[in-house]
């Protein structure tokens, strides 16, 4: 049959099939090069097309250094969507005027700027050198190859020269720099009075109309952020270890026996000695004479004279002699080597004989030992157990985890099958918000995985989470039920919407008083008569605070009022009439503030150091605000078409 069918394939019919074949793939391959058909576009610039694939391949590395950069506190639900989305190709299109411009330019990129630019990135090196294998998995990680890596670094070098030769033609004058310290140094005298808003509070309450009118203004006050529950399977390394009575006892003393070594206790010994010295420079003959001294001394204390007695006639060691020698008890490790060599190899009681250390001549005697011999199985038999079962624990920790990530991979829709075949319990979460919950719910990677897509669009079970490696936990969870956001009902509001809008009307009340008592301030009225007027009126007397000379950056005066303050205009000299107005604080209280003097700072008076550093940063600034002013130029005349981006799109 075989023979049969390769007999007609040789035939005119064959090469018809063969043609017939090689059409559809011809007309794909051609129109792969040409990019008909190819992926759509969400942008042009000048001509230059930003296809879906590159735009979605920039998302993803963003979110992917964001999330290496912030570690736990990156949050999927801030940095997803559309948002994001919107700043990447927005960050792409001048990416791409930027570039055009720079080829426009004449400006370009040689091969061996892009070689050392590879070679010396961080993220490519192992052990402080580039390293091929790290270079082409980093890359694979991130979806491209190294060609294309190479090609986009050619591009961003090549948009840095722009950048450069922009940023390098800035500079600052002096005049500007001393402008500069004026302002950064610039105190302001002023005095201000705080309107309490609990003073302004309405005696009468809101009516039903008004409560529902703002309810329905400001629901975005009144949102229960989305929630989900979800039920999970907890392996718990701690839960794995065996008890006490299943270990062999024979086996925790063969562990004992091997591990004996780690259960010595580090001798230490009472040491007491008679120090007398030998100078640096010291001659052979004047080292054998001190060395002849302290022979003499030994053999009055062999013949029976206390040590101590001679420690405290003889020893030239200040610190020890008056104890009659004694260095208390000593461990290995703190004192000079042929001294705690000498000590360490004498018996108890012993006199030494003199010990030459680099101090000069001593005389030795250890007075006690202590350690040096391993401490018996029942002191260590609990450390024992616990090591054995923690070592059993972990390996069965591992094994487990791997099973029940491969179970749940297998069975993506339920945990009962993994549950079942491991002998584990299904558990049930209470509800949380993307902000997390309690326990193991707080984890921002239990949380990410809860409100992923795969989890909570697609319904599958999440990946094996450990929320603290070193804590020996994994978890697999799967979403139960979801509340998507929604506004709390009037009705459970009510108490709220009424203390706001009293919160508002006081507010308001005392933005009104302070009105007017900015007009009398303007119109000359001293700030202490304006202030008692509030007395009154009923509305307490609001305390006249006055800070004196203040600068910009002071940290005893409230933010509002600072600013208030350092943005009223400069009263005119010698006129009398200081500025007033008045601004709400953070926390719902009003403030009028009246400016009466505003010090300038003294360029004669900083540092030439410090004037130089605060030229660097204004030159900087200027150059920042000068190449934002080319790109901004760039992009108006550029040639832009741009896609919106539908929910498709942001879904991914």
């Amino acid at each position: 049959m075989l023979s049969e069918i390769r007999e007609r394939a040789q035939g005119w019919v064959a090469w018809a099939i063969v043609i017939l074949i090689s059409i559809p793939f011809a007309l794909w391959g051609i129109q792969s090069y040409l990019g008909v058909g190819g992926d759509p576009v969400v942008a042009k610039v000048n001509g230059h097309e930003i296809t879906e694939r590159q735009f979605n391949q920039n998302v993803q590395r963003t979110r992917m250094e964001l999330r290496n950069r912030l570690g736990d506190a990156y949050d999927p639900d801030l940095f997803g969507g559309l948002r994001l989305r919107d700043q990447v190709l927005d960050s792409m299109i001048r990416d791409t005027v930027l570039l055009d411009a720079s080829r426009a330019m004449g400006l370009a990129t040689s091969d061996a700027a892009v070689r050392g630019a590879i070679l010396a990135e961080p993220a490519f090196q192992l052990n402080g050198a580039f390293d091929n294998d790290t270079y082409r998995r980093v890359l694979q990680l991130q979806g491209l190859t190294p060609s294309m890596y190479e090609e986009q670094l050619r591009q961003r070098l090549l948009a840095t020269q722009l950048s450069r030769a922009v940023s390098g033609t800035e500079f600052v004058l002096p005049g500007q720099v001393d402008e500069s310290i004026r302002l950064l140094d610039q105190q302001r005298r002023f005095e201000f009075v705080r309107l309490g808003r609990d003073a302004y509070v309405p005696q009468t309450a809101p009516d039903d109309a008004e409560i529902q009118a703002f309810y329905d203004a400001n629901q975005d006050l009144f949102q229960v952020p989305e929630q989900v529950r979800v039920s999970y399977l907890l392996l718990d390394a701690n839960s794995l270890a065996g008890s006490s009575e299943a270990v062999d006892e024979q086996l925790l003393r063969a562990r004992y026996e091997e591990q004996i070594e780690q259960f010595v206790q580090p001798e230490r010994r009472g040491l007491r000695h008679i120090l007398l010295t030998v100078p640096m420079d010291a001659d052979n003959e004047a080292a054998a004479a001190v060395k002849a001294r302290m022979e003499a001394l030994r053999e009055r204390i062999l013949a029976g004279e206390p040590f101590a007695d001679i420690a405290a006639e003889a020893s030239e060691d200040p610190g020890s002699a008056a104890a009659g020698g004694d260095l208390g008890m000593v461990d290995q490790g703190v004192l000079d080597p042929a001294i705690e060599q000498a000590a360490f190899a004498l018996e108890a009681n012993v006199l030494s004989e003199p010990v030459r250390s680099r101090f000069g001549y001593h005389l030795l005697e250890v007075t006690a030992v202590e350690g040096g011999a391993p401490l018996p199985f029942e002191e260590v038999r609990a450390q024992l157990l616990a090591e054995l079962s923690r070592g059993d624990a972990e390996a069965a920790y591992f094994d487990l985890a791997e099973r029940l990530a491969n179970l749940t991979y297998e069975s993506p829709d339920s945990l009962i099958p993994a549950a079942e075949a491991l002998d584990m319990s299904v558990q049930t979460s209470d509800w949380f918000d993307r902000a997390g919950g309690e326990g193991l719910f707080a984890s921002p990677r239990v949380v990410a995985a809860a409100f992923s897509e795969e989890v909570l669009a697609i319904g599958s079970n999440s990946d094996l989470i450990e929320p603290d490696p070193e804590a020996m936990q994994a978890i697999v969870l799967r979403v139960d039920e979801h509340r998507p956001a929604s506004v709390q009902p009037l009705s459970e509001v009510r108490e709220q919407v009424l203390t706001l809008i009293q919160e508002r009307r006081a507010t308001d009340a005392a933005r009104a008083a302070a009105m007017a008592m900015v007009e009398r301030l303007e119109a000359g009225e001293p700030l202490a008569e304006v202030a008692e007027a509030q007395v009154d009126a009923g509305q307490g007397g609001p305390a006249i605070l006055a800070p004196g000379p203040v600068g910009r950056n002071t940290a005893d005066v409230d933010p509002a009022v600072l600013d208030l303050a350092f943005s009223l205009p400069r009263p005119a000299p010698d006129s009398g009439s200081p500025q007033a107005a008045s601004t709400v604080t953070a926390d719902g209280d009003v403030v009028v503030v009246q400016l009466f003097e505003v010090i300038d700072g003294d360029p004669a008076a900083m540092a030439a150091d410090a004037r130089a550093a605060e030229s660097r940063v204004l030159a900087s600034a200027l150059a920042r605000s000068a190449y934002d002013r080319l790109l901004d130029d760039l992009e108006s005349r550029a040639q832009i078409e741009r896609e919106p981006l539908g929910a498709e799109d942001v879904a991914q």
